[in-house]
């Protein structure tokens, strides 16, 4: 389906693809993995016709289905997309139209292509969400993107993308947003493609992932390919250091306490989370509720949070996590229950009496570009939170963005010129400027590569034993919260089903959603 030789895409002077060569047979699943800025995206994207605007692609040859693609024009590569090839982007909120609806958003893919009659599009559309594991299809075929999670807007897209039975599918991090049951459900689903005969080139940073579907794997950094072969040779035996380097730093189980990014034992804790006195606790949360609309999101929950200790909170799509964050942060209030912080009430105050309590409680959101003004530049957002005089504020900024691993030119640039994973470093920075005694979490390192994850991880649990930092970490990633977490909650439909230390839930687990979710965590063996 795919034969591509010496393929070399250009942004100016500057050069981003440095002679890769890849080919993807039909029924075969190949991987590209690496670092943000490798190049992975652009190559994938390449294949398409879609480097981007000012970009020069030359290539040896460059085949696809048999056919010479590379004097192809404009006209030439839509014709080719969609029927040929369907491609699934990372950003299911960029990608899908914000005002279309979701059947309206597939139903153009069924009528473009003339896949089904007209009178059947309607039906194939639900047939289509319900492959993917959208709950209600007929209920969200009326809805807009914005209306839906994140994780159900990726579904939707995934849903787009085949539904004109391509022959090839090009899957840019397609389960990145996904809690751990429904990325195995769209894996399984892409599983079964590639039985059928479909061509999948995926591009992921998750090598549990990759290990569970690809059969060939190639390794890239700086724009070319570093290591290529079939999927277990190279991840049981890579001979490359970058791609020890890679695996090394996958979180799970057996990396509790040593740091990710080179092995190390992590610093020793100040307090001890195990046994946490009263006068520790940080934060307490009794008996919450919220609802939207008729539907309750937040039944009865309740814990609490002791000086540098982290509890997870882990559940699929919709079961209420970021919820409970909105309400531990003030920015809801809940229906019935109560907040407390330091032992002081922090619920049902009024924001004026709140307002010197927030610089204790900070925010890492799933989403940093919705929550930073794209009129400031970098260093105005890290310096804005610091209670310092102004020129003590731009070198606290510069130190911060050093500690989570960007340069200091990055200060002058806007969000917008910013990768996600570089967005998302940008906002635990600022979270971290007014030493926060409490961290909400809430998916800090989901759109990040696995050695940029590790690099956070490390530095969230180094501020966490300087400073004593509390962390409610939010996440999908099971093996990132067995990693970090020193207690784990699991929620299913705003309630709390299960809870205790993170080893005794995710190792013995109780419920059966819990053993569900365990069962369902794609492993690196």
């Amino acid at each position: 389906m795919v034969s591509v030789a010496d393929l070399r895409v250009s942004f100016g002077g500057t050069e981003v693809v440095r002679g890769v060569s890849l080919s993807v047979a039909a029924g075969e699943c190949v991987a590209i993995v690496g670092e943000s800025g490798s190049g992975k995206s652009v190559t994938a994207r390449s294949l398409l016709g879609l480097a981007g605007p000012g970009s020069r692609v030359e290539a040896g040859s460059f085949d696809l289905s048999g056919r010479d693609v590379r004097g192809f024009r404009p006209a030439d590569w839509r014709r080719l997309r969609g029927r040929f090839a369907g491609l699934v982007l990372q950003d299911a909120l960029v990608s899908l139209d914000p005002l279309r609806t979701v059947a309206a958003e597939i139903g153009e893919v069924l009528a473009v292509h003339q896949v089904v009659p007209r009178a059947r599009r309607p039906e194939r559309v639900l047939e289509l969400l319900d492959a993917v594991g959208v709950p209600d299809p007929a209920a969200r075929a009326r809805q807009h993107p914005h209306q839906l999670s994140g994780g159900l807007r990726q579904r939707v897209l995934i849903a787009s993308a085949i539904a004109a039975e391509p022959e090839l599918i090009i899957a840019d991090e397609p389960t990145t947003a996904l809690d751990v049951t429904v990325q195995a459900q769209i894996l399984r689903l892409l599983a079964e493609r590639k039985a059928a005969g479909t061509a999948l080139l995926l591009i992921s940073h998750d090598l549990a992932v990759v290990a569970s579907i690809a059969d060939r794997i190639l390794v890239m950094k700086d724009g070319r390919v570093v290591e290529e072969g079939p999927a277990r040779s190279v991840l049981a035996s890579p001979a490359h250091e970058y791609t020890r380097s890679l695996l090394s730093a996958v979180p799970s189980a057996a990396s509790r306490g040593t740091r990710l990014s080179d092995g190390t034992p992590l610093p020793r804790r100040a307090s001890t989370p195990s046994e946490p006195s009263l006068s520790a606790q940080v934060l307490a949360a009794t008996g919450l509720s919220m609802s939207y609309g008729p539907r309750r999101v937040v039944d009865d929950v309740s814990f609490t949070l002791h000086e540098g200790e982290t509890l997870g909170i882990v559940g699929e799509s919709g079961s209420g996590k970021t919820t409970v964050a909105r309400l531990v942060l003030g920015l809801l209030e809940p229906e019935t229950g109560q907040v407390s912080l330091h032992q002081r009430q922090w619920s049902g105050l009024p924001e004026r009496e709140r307002r010197p309590m927030r610089r204790n409680v900070q925010l890492i959101s799933q989403n940093p570009l919705d929550s930073f003004d794209p009129r400031h530049t970098v260093g105005r957002l890290v310096a804005e939170p610091l209670a310092l005089p102004r020129r003590e504020r731009r070198a606290r900024a510069l130190d911060l963005l050093e500690r989570v691993g960007l340069p200091a030119a990055y200060a002058a640039r806007h969000p917008r010129e910013l990768s996600g994973g570089q967005r998302q470093r940008v906002a635990i920075a600022r979270a971290l400027g007014p030493r926060p005694g409490v961290l909400i979490c809430d998916e800090p390192v989901s759109a990040l590569d696995v050695s940029i994850q590790a690099q956070v991880l490390d530095l969230l649990a180094e501020i966490q034993a300087e400073y004593g930092t509390a962390m409610l970490f939010i996440s999908h990633d099971l093996g990132v919260v067995h990693h970090v977490s020193d207690r784990v909650l699991v929620m299913k439909d705003g309630r709390v089903v299960e809870e205790g230390e993170v080893e005794q839930v995710f190792q013995q687990p109780r419920h059966p959603y819990t053993r569900a979710l365990v069962d369902a965590v794609p492993r690196l063996d």
